[in-house]
């Protein structure tokens, strides 16, 4: 029989666990987004009831490891199919990323126990919340954030072009803790900033009717990554590719990040190959292999004229980890391309004209960093490009919380979005984040479709994460203010 210390921290690690249980549900592929606005109640209930800050610690790493182990297994996948690990090889590789990734939870945890019962709790635990998830991205991996459920709700979808999805996370996290204010049966005060929340209605609304007057020719070419290549396959995959891009007329066709050894700067059969489907069509978008002065390759995105020449460059700046570079504690991780380890990052955001648009191309993972692809609109961009090999994922269900990732800087951005994938999802978002054409996954597939331009640009993307920043200084500030005030007192 457990003592009532034990049966306590029981009960409060499986409340952690329901808070982890209830984000994974949230997310593709159950799509229970309705349940984003409770999920963080379960966990600060359990963190209000615990003064002890190691155990605060452990309930938040508990769930934060189990909720980043289930989320993306495909990286698992990933080590042990494409890195050559094996399946225990590639089991060894992701416990650690799992270990690492929780701890963001665990840090908050440890601080937002305290604040639960201070009279500015349904400030301090959201901007707390919000400012960890921006350190997602500085500290080595970000993905999908809490406000991305949101994608589907008008009222707080607002937020988006103001303060991107942080501020939707803001929300729901303040919703949650008022809900465990409630349930702790605390001071009704404290719920007074939800009168704040009815303020949304007065935000413009996310507009729906803005036209498609472009087009383009999107190729989902369907290539197996793990495909030993030989001189006769790449032939064929670029015959294949040749067809499909000529199955329609277009002024642009893109074709998405490939797993095919095709290289411009290298092949001189492709690069006629290239500059043939340039010249037909008019502007030629594509994926392949660059290099630095000193030959050291980049993961690009080129962009050829209707005269068939180079037109425009970007080279991408977050590279993946262990696809495009090994960190430094993982050597013995197979490379899962040829260059992979061996990648360099871009530096420069580049917007491309084609077609009489401007075009923010961002490549695959790229998607996942907010602050980088508004800086695409910020510079001019008028449509935004994602160029992505989602091939690697396998068929899991993270193909389609990249399209949800996606949606999400459509409507922050308030631009046509344009995925091209090699094997799904391929697809057309409009400014409000809505998929007005998508491609069948899995299939060699060309479809034509509509786009248009927009010129104005929206608050978020003229400044960026002021917001998440913000909270993460002002909930520092906040967790440290009541030693700060007994130091004043005693001075």
């Amino acid at each position: 029989m457990l003592s009532p210390y034990y049966r306590r921290v029981l009960l409060h690690t499986v409340f952690s666990l329901v808070t982890a249980a209830l984000l994974l549900l949230s997310m593709p592929r159950f799509d229970q987004r309705w349940l984003a606005p409770i999920i963080l109640t379960p966990l600060l209930v359990a963190l209000a009831r615990t003064p002890n800050a190691a155990q605060r610690f452990f309930y938040g790493w508990a769930a934060g490891i189990f909720y980043w182990g289930c989320l993306c297994t495909w990286i698992q996948f990933v080590m042990a199919v494409h890195g050559g690990l094996g399946e225990l090889g590639g089991w060894a590789c992701f416990a650690p990323f799992a270990l690492y990734k929780g701890l963001h939870l665990a840090v908050f945890s440890t601080l937002a126990g305290p604040l639960i019962s201070r009279p500015y709790a349904l400030v301090a635990i959201p901007a707390l919340w919000t400012g960890i998830e921006r350190t997602h991205g500085t500290f080595g991996f970000a993905w999908l954030d809490l406000g991305n459920l949101g994608m589907d709700m008008s009222l707080p979808l607002r937020l988006a072009p103001i303060l991107g999805v942080y501020g939707l996370s803001f929300v729901f996290a303040m919703i949650a803790t008022a809900l465990t204010c409630v349930l702790l049966r605390q001071s009704r005060f404290k719920l007074l900033p939800l009168c704040l929340l009815p303020l949304l209605w007065l935000l413009p609304r996310i507009p729906e009717d803005i036209p498609a007057t472009q087009t383009a020719l999107v190729v989902q070419p369907n290539i197996d990554p793990s495909l030993d290549w030989s001189g006769q396959l790449q032939q064929q995959t670029e015959q294949k590719l040749s067809f499909l891009s000529n199955l329609l007329p277009a002024p642009l066709v893109i074709w998405p990040e490939l797993p095919a050894p095709l290289y411009y700067y290298d092949d001189p059969e492709f690069r006629r190959s290239a500059t043939e489907i340039a010249q037909r069509h008019g502007w030629f978008l594509f994926g392949t292999v660059a290099y630095t002065g000193e030959h050291q390759p980049m993961n690009t995105a080129l962009l050829l004229g209707p005269d068939g020449s180079l037109a425009g460059r970007y080279d991408k700046i977050d590279l993946v980890p262990f696809g495009e570079f090994i960190p430094p504690f993982f050597s013995f991780v197979n490379r899962i391309t040829r260059e992979a380890g061996d990648f360099v990052p871009g530096h420069d955001i580049r917007v491309l004209d084609a077609a009489h648009a401007r075009l923010g191309v961002f490549i695959c993972y790229e998607s996942a960093f907010p602050d980088l692809v508004r800086q695409f609109t910020r510079q001019g961009a008028n449509v935004l490009v994602n160029l992505s090999n989602d091939a690697y994922f396998g068929r899991s269900e993270a193909h389609r919380q990249h399209l949800l990732i996606a949606r999400m800087r459509a409507v922050e951005n308030r631009r046509y979005l344009i995925r091209s994938t090699n094997d799904g999802i391929s697809a057309v978002i409009d400014p409000a984040g809505r998929i007005k054409k998508i491609l069948p996954s899995y299939e060699q597939a060309a479809a034509a479709i509509r786009y248009g331009v927009v010129s104005e640009t929206t608050f978020y993307a003229r400044h960026g994460d002021w917001f998440a920043w913000s909270c993460l200084a002002v909930s520092l500030l906040l967790c440290g203010w009541p030693a700060l005030e007994k130091r004043f007192r005693s001075a």
